[in-house]
């Protein structure tokens, strides 16, 4: 992949989001080590999308690989913790609620017949921690696209020990959280947050999805840019302060991003035992914070798991914080300048294409409600149409150029349990033999990319679709169908 890194992008995104960019020596960042950090990490297999470093208020290092930007938006699943946490730190600055305000209180009409004292004892401050005392994480997936009241299933879930006590990870602590906000404000989370944060930041054209509740999920569904992310933690390493104005209170910043207990977790935020501390979403949408170094990095990946780039940031980012040289950033400079191409596109000749072009495959009975699919071969470009009980779904990819479009094909089991409603897909496709067609879709609003096989053998058609990065299955079912020839024009 390429990286979009060029001097006429930095003076658009300059104008766009309001931060000053200097070179990485200026700000005492070393370019060289930037660049050994994702040439390493890249060798190791990684899948980055961008990285950027933010120091003593300049932007040092700002790189997309191709498609990706960091000026367009993007799914930054868990990071949404984060956000959620400094509403929390403003209402209790207000005066909304208390840390050790009990979560039952404020939500008498969802609760159980019968009140566990456990459930009883559960504070708000057990939410920021994740020590609920429940046994197992609930994942935003789980909830997803649920019409059951989500407060009420929360205090459906066993607690098992008692709150205050062992860390467990779960987003049902984050969602509580924006209900309580919601509850005590008459406010959704975003709406709250508008004011206060994303504005006095420059934050524009983020969304926020909304759960059954009317309630923004505090644990998920929130996609802004990764600039936006880069601000959330700039604003954390310069505690709280932001163009000379307090956003944040001090006190609050401090107490986030210190760990409770032995989870290594904060008020919302992952802390290191160095005392960094991060934002962190699902396959590695993450802002670190070098709070000694005032430096922000954030590294946007499909990497499963962040344990895998951990690494390559410990040991290349805190020795590039110690001084930089003209040396470092023409290296630098040397690194991306290369990598600014889109993937090329291969295909061998064949006349499969010519064959099978605007046939109707009528698909075998599939757990995925899929009943037929379409391939229009044009000159230098395929239109994929794929049929189900919701309708027609296209996707058109360019044999010599990536085409850009807008889709909503399904594909949700492949997504984290997200439809990809609306969402921007730039397409591909190869002819690998005489009888495969290979699309590739990326989705550069979020980590995914969707590979697509169709291999035709007489009037069969086979079908495998798989997604580089997913908390659960990397492929669809093999799909087969059959060409139905009563459709073609006699």
């Amino acid at each position: 992949m390429a990286l979009i890194s060029d001097s006429s992008a930095t003076e658009a995104a300059v104008a766009v989001d309001g931060l000053p960019r200097a070179r990485p020596s200026a700000v005492g960042v070393d370019g060289a080590r930037i660049a050994s950090f994702m040439r390493e990490a890249l060798e190791a297999g990684l899948e980055l999308h961008a990285v950027m470093l933010h120091r003593h208020g300049h932007v040092a290092v700002d790189a997309a690989w191709w498609p990706y930007r960091t000026d367009t938006p993007r799914v930054m699943h868990s990071v949404a913790k984060s956000v959620t946490a400094c509403a929390i730190g403003l209402a209790l600055e207000e005066g909304r609620f208390a840390l050790n305000d009990k979560v039952v209180s404020f939500f008498p009409q969802h609760l159980p017949p019968v009140v566990d004292e456990k459930l009883a004892a559960m504070t708000v401050e057990d939410l920021l921690t994740m020590r609920t005392g429940h046994a197992a994480e609930t994942s935003g997936a789980l909830w997803r696209g649920s019409s059951e009241s989500w407060i009420a299933k929360f205090f459906g879930i066993p607690i098992t020990h008692p709150p205050g006590g062992a860390y467990v990870y779960t987003s049902a602590a984050s969602y509580m959280l924006a209900a309580i906000l919601s509850r005590t404000t008459g406010l959704t989370l975003h709406d709250y947050l508008k004011p206060r944060l994303f504005e006095p930041l420059g934050i524009t054209g983020e969304q926020w999805d909304i759960g059954s509740d009317g309630i923004n999920p505090g644990g998920n569904g929130l996609t802004f840019k990764p600039v936006d992310l880069l601000k959330i933690g700039a604003l954390h390493a310069q505690n709280g302060v932001w163009n000379g104005r307090r956003l944040l209170p001090a006190d609050w910043v401090a107490r986030a991003t210190r760990a409770y207990g032995d989870g290594g977790y904060g008020y919302h935020w992952v802390v290191r035992p160095d005392g960094s501390y991060s934002a962190l979403g699902l396959f590695v949408q993450m802002a670190t914070v070098f709070p000694q170094a005032e430096a922000t990095l954030v590294v946007l990946g499909a990497i499963d798991g962040s344990e895998k780039i951990t690494p390559f940031i410990d040991h290349w980012i805190p020795d590039a914080l110690r001084g930089g040289s003209a040396e470092g950033d023409a290296a630098l400079d040397a690194a991306l300048s290369p990598l600014r191409r889109p993937r090329p596109l291969n295909s061998v000749r064949a006349n499969t294409p010519r064959l099978v072009s605007g046939v109707t495959y009528r698909m075998d009975d599939n757990r995925l409600g899929v009943r037929a699919v379409r391939l229009d071969f044009e000159k230098d470009r395929c239109v994929f149409t794929l049929v189900d009980e919701a309708g027609e779904h296209a996707i058109t990819a360019g044999f010599r150029d990536w085409i850009a479009g807008v889709t909503d094909m399904p594909g949700r089991d492949l997504h984290h349990g997200y439809a990809l409603h609306g969402v921007r897909v730039l397409a591909g496709a190869e002819q690998v033999n005489e009888t495969t067609t290979r699309l590739t879709w990326i989705f550069p609003d979020t980590a995914f990319r969707d590979t697509v096989w169709c291999r035709f053998e007489g009037e069969r058609l086979t079908l495998t679709r798989t997604v580089n990065v997913n908390s659960g299955a990397l492929a669809w079912p093999e799909l087969t169908g059959t060409a139905d020839r009563s459709l073609e024009p006699q």
